[in-house]
């Protein structure tokens, strides 16, 4: 028998949409439509409720979020939780925080919903690692002092294999490093960058809850930042951002959303 007559039919669609950083305000107006139209919404731990409360009232809506140490669905049993929604309804909203295929896991995703025989489409969002350091007054290229930025994880550990991130590389390769999920391993993060070489004078800039009303910064340098850290007690989630134009965050002003 044909493999297509077999093939399992679903009448719905798959929007992995990016909800952005957090302020409702650099929500896509393309991601507010589906979710008001939208039969399910299977969301993150990182979606602002100012976002959520955009949803559709009629609509499902499912919380599949992960932070660390506690993950309320596995990326298996998020995905298989897609596919099965798709069978019986025709908007379904992947709501991500910040841009699906950014540190997201959204291309995963797509593969395996494409796979399966689910129709998908992605609405991409705005990054937190763009987002944040603007509100806090810090642009990550600039004439004076970076001309490029890199953008790496610092959360290397995973279930399955994975790239090792190549800090020594990463060191070099351009003026402006931005970690996404680097809190728990500033440590490691910051010996291996002094390893390859980076002065212990570089500015480092921790920037938690970054475009939400909670957003707070932690500057400092690749010397005094770990114990900065212990100090405070800040912690995730945040985004670190290394290189000179840290600096500008004394003369740039910074900005928060009034909700």
């Amino acid at each position: 028998m044909n493999d297509k007559s077999t093939a399992k039919k679903y009448i719905g669609k798959v929007y992995l949409v990016g909800a952005g950083p957090g302020d409702p305000g650099l929500f896509t107006l393309k991601g507010k439509g589906l979710l008001e139209c939208a039969d399910v919404v299977v969301y993150d731990a990182l979606v602002s409720s100012a976002i959520l409360q955009m949803i559709n009232p009629q609509a499902k809506k499912l919380d599949a979020g992960k932070r660390r140490g506690r993950h309320s669905l596995s990326q298996e049993e998020i995905t298989q939780l897609l596919i099965t929604k798709a069978e019986n309804n025709g908007v379904i909203v992947r709501l991500k925080g910040g841009d699906p295929f950014v540190f997201g896991r959204g291309g995963e995703e797509m593969a395996d919903l494409i796979k399966a025989g689910v129709s998908v489409e992605v609405v991409p969002g705005v990054t937190s690692g763009i987002a944040a350091p603007a509100y806090a007054g810090i642009p990550l290229t600039h004439r004076d002092y970076s001309s490029s930025v890199t953008f790496v994880t610092g959360h290397e550990s995973a279930g399955k294999y994975r790239p090792i991130v190549k800090w020594s590389a990463i060191a070099h390769g351009s003026e402006t490093i931005v970690v996404y999920m680097g809190i728990h391993n500033l440590p490691y993060i910051v010996e291996q960058l002094q390893l390859a070489g980076l002065s212990l004078n570089t500015p480092i800039a921790l920037v938690r809850w970054g475009t939400r009303i909670e957003q707070e910064e932690l500057i400092g340098t690749l010397a005094t930042i770990v114990e900065q850290v212990k100090a405070s007690q800040f912690g995730a989630p945040a985004i670190a951002v290394i290189g000179e134009v840290v600096n500008l965050h004394q003369i740039l002003p910074s900005y928060r959303p009034i909700s």
